[in-house]
């Protein structure tokens, strides 16, 4: 229970079913927040919806595992000019995998919680999206297997976010108008990402250069603060068009830019690839997102792997999550090299 309304209204369908439900809120950051699941006002929220729903409560401190499997990577991330995606790292090892274990440890069925996706039962079972368009979870959960999947329930990836709050206020439920989490959880606002990363890492300007002349074409004030495919912040060039980053190179202190750049394929971390049952052959037809409200391309996964795109698309970022579809339904995902 994060304090949000989608995991307040998940425990209370778990307990409309007739199920013996404890709420759990986890505790993974002890420095400022003022989004997310991690301030103290979230934490609130969350015990006192677990007391209207007349449930249990308790809160996990897993700061120290969130510090280590999902903060310092980020940091890290940030300074070989790759591209984190915190919210998928906290789902892979503190939510899905931590969590879980303990809720399989403690003796309990399941864990649900309220991400708008789908589960098909199996096995094999199947990840599809949540039945809200605007609000599917999926690709945050697209590194899921089976295992994780035969002990999750998802109530609320039938619903739209509409009904979800529809049904929190026919209970009276303190968080049925509470507005989403935009954030990344860790970070206050007031700071931001520059004055985060700041504090944890020796940030350096950079020069911005024209990847057709090698001409110097402006200056950026931290590389490790830039990714691929930004246009924020790299001006316009002699014909008016705006700029995107086509390169990042830390160690060098350059950021490459051109006009809005177009590429057919992105190799995958082998490493990193994970498949929600079988893994897809080389040469299969599957259906790509590289953000969590990104636009699906449709492309061939070949040996690498690599996924090649049927149309030319932007550029993803190193550090980028795919997600590979079929249809509505998840297969795998891996990082972008």
């Amino acid at each position: 229970m994060s304090g949000g309304v989608d995991s307040s209204v998940a425990a209370a369908l778990m307990v409309d079913a007739g199920h013996d439900v404890v709420g759990a809120t986890l505790k993974l950051w002890g420095g400022p927040s003022d989004s997310g699941c991690c301030s103290v006002a979230d934490v609130d929220d969350a015990r006192r919806v677990a007391q209207q729903l007349g449930i249990p409560h308790h809160v996990f401190n897993m700061t120290d595992q969130f510090a280590a499997d999902v903060v310092d990577p980020y940091v890290a991330a940030h300074a070989a000019g790759r591209t984190p995606n915190p919210c998928i790292e906290c789902n892979r090892h503190i939510k899905f995998d931590l969590l879980l274990q303990r809720t399989v440890r403690l003796g309990f069925d399941a864990l649900a919680t309220g991400h708008h996706a789908r589960v098909d039962p199996g096995p094999p079972y199947r990840l599809r999206r949540g039945a809200d368009p605007l609000k599917d979870q999926s690709y945050v959960l697209s590194m899921l297997g089976q295992h994780q999947l035969a002990n999750v329930v998802l109530p609320v990836g039938s619903m739209t976010k509409d009904d979800v709050r529809r049904h929190a206020a026919r209970l009276g439920l303190r968080t049925a108008t509470k507005p989403d989490s935009q954030d990344v959880c860790f970070i206050h606002g007031a700071e931001g990402r520059h004055g985060f990363l700041e504090r944890r890492l020796d940030l350096h300007p950079a020069e911005v250069v024209d990847g057709a002349t090698g001409a110097t074409v402006g200056a950026v004030d931290a590389v490790e603060l830039v990714t691929v495919g930004q246009r924020r912040g790299m001006g316009h060039g002699t014909d008016g068009r705006r700029r995107y980053v086509v390169a990042v190179d830390v160690p060098a202190r350059r950021v490459v830019v051109g006009p809005d750049p177009t590429v057919d394929r992105v190799a995958l971390d082998p490493a990193t690839v994970t498949w929600v049952a079988d893994p897809l052959a080389p040469g299969a037809r599957a259906v790509a997102q590289v953000s969590a409200h990104g636009r699906p391309a449709a492309c061939t996964v070949d040996a690498g792997p690599v996924v090649r795109f049927d149309d030319p698309q932007r550029p993803v970022a190193p550090g980028q999550t795919v997600a590979l579809y079929d249809a509505d339904a998840v297969v795998g995902a891996g990082i972008a090299a």
